[in-house]
């Protein structure tokens, strides 16, 4: 092993805020059961907002995000896992308050971490990511409250990102008609390559005025944006559908009434995929290697190098990123 690695370090003094690579040790890293040799990481929204000094997800400096990564274990001193195994992390403190996977090594308590399954590249893992597990969980929590492709259309909003992104191969994967909403109108092709079988703007999703109810449009959504959005789509659920809830780009306040629950028996469910237990985890993971595993998994990468990724981390609080980006930990472009 190497005395020094690179990695991506924010530091924040009364001062200054920094984003920088720097060279690291094994004394810098968290404590855990094991070591890995990161191949890949990705690029998460969250990640974004960790490299920025008011973001309110580091907790303490200096600091390693990411909050996924892929790799090989070089060291272990849990029983479950020895040098050699290809394992995957993501969730839990990673990347939040536990040196993430933005480094070429890392080290992880051993419950954090799924083993890599059969038919899955390190690669392939971090395509899919947080934003992939999440979607998973999302449609695995939709069909336990009795979705079916037979039932209608199933709405995906923000559907360019990561979350949505995943959302639309996954679903047309398993043969849902899939409407996938945008607010980016050159995106339009993008999705339909995805397998989105009609695109609207998000404007369509949510008009100026919301009605209390609407018209029963989709039997299902997949909703990483939260605010008014969620109070619209869920004016426009069908009767006894369901809206899986994973995050808040659109605001935290939903400005609903309690009609569309007690009227026609809409369900919020809500996704957490930070803390979702570890049974779960791995088996979405291996479904995510099989059955929800799409064909166009390829399509939604942008591969980046260590060097390049203070840039990605800007461009996605921008907008400016769709799909899934990958970081490529073997290539550092020194």
């Amino acid at each position: 092993m190497p005395k020094e690695f690179s990695a991506l370090v924010v530091n924040k003094t009364e001062e200054s805020f920094s984003v920088n690579i720097e060279s690291l040790s094994f004394n810098d890293l968290p404590d855990g059961d094991v070591t890995i040799r990161v191949h890949y990481s990705s690029v998460n929204y969250k990640d974004g907002l960790a490299s920025t000094p008011n973001g309110k997800i580091v907790q303490r400096y200096p600091f390693v995000p990411g909050i996924d990564l892929a790799g090989t274990v070089i060291s272990s001193k849990d029983s479950r896992y020895k040098e050699g195994d290809e394992v995957i992390v993501t969730s839990y403190e990673l990347g939040v308050s536990h040196y993430g996977g933005y480094s070429e090594y890392a080290r992880v308590p051993g419950d954090w971490i799924v083993p890599l399954p059969d038919n899955l590249t390190l690669k392939e893992a971090m395509i899919f990511g947080t934003a992939g597990f999440t979607a998973a969980l999302s449609i695995h929590q939709l069909e336990k409250n009795g979705l079916t492709p037979e039932k209608g259309p199933v709405l995906v909003t923000g559907a360019t990102g990561g979350v949505g992104s995943m959302a639309v191969l996954m679903l047309a994967k398993r043969n849902y008609q899939v409407t996938a909403s945008t607010g980016k109108e050159s995106e339009y092709d993008y999705l339909k390559q995805l397998g989105a079988q009609e695109v609207i703007s998000r404007e369509d999703v949510t008009p100026e005025k919301i009605r209390p109810l609407g018209k029963e449009n989709w039997a299902g959504a997949v909703d990483p944006v939260g605010g008014k959005t969620l109070a619209a789509i869920l004016s426009n659920t069908k009767y006894g559908g369901s809206v899986a809830v994973s995050g808040l780009t659109g605001g935290a306040e939903v400005p609903t009434t309690v009609f569309p629950f007690i009227l026609r028996g809409v369900n919020v469910l809500g996704i957490d995929s930070v803390y979702c237990p570890k049974d779960l985890r791995e088996a979405l993971w291996n479904q995510m290697a099989t059955d929800l595993k799409p064909d166009g998994l390829e399509t939604i990468i942008n591969e980046v190098s260590l060097r390049e990724l203070p840039q990605t981390l800007t461009n996605i609080l921008q907008g400016k990123v769709r799909g899934r980006t990958v970081v490529n930990m073997l290539d550092l472009q020194q």
